[in-house]
């Protein structure tokens, strides 16, 4: 389940315009860290990692179509800030991975 939701989330930024070509080297090599973080989370944490990979696949979704929602987009980031909050204390570098996801989507208009 996680692996497709990964899939899905590389999928959406691969759409991302030639013209936000910087924002979208960074997604992915923030993804390729979230990948790792989520290979070594601990068996008792995966449903929790679901939850955050679908709240970020979201916000992925709502940064690539071409007449977003700005609810929606607020809805998405708020989600994700919601799941990553479990995360703080326990796995803070899968944290920082999706906070620095959020920033970037932000910065393009997120």
């Amino acid at each position: 389940m996680i692996k497709d939701t990964l899939a899905r989330i590389e999928s959406a930024i691969a759409r991302i315009e030639a013209g936000k070509s910087k924002d979208k080297a960074e997604l992915v090599a923030l993804l390729n860290k979230l990948k790792a973080e989520l290979a070594a989370l601990p068996p008792e944490r995966i449903e929790e990692a679901r939850s955050l990979g679908r709240f970020t696949e979201a916000a992925a979704h709502e940064a690539t179509r071409e007449e977003a929602s700005a609810r929606l987009k607020e809805l998405s980031i708020e989600g994700v800030e919601q799941a990553v909050k479990g995360f703080e204390a326990t796995h803070p570098t899968l944290t920082g991975v999706v906070n620095e996801i959020c920033m970037i989507l932000a910065r393009m208009g997120i």
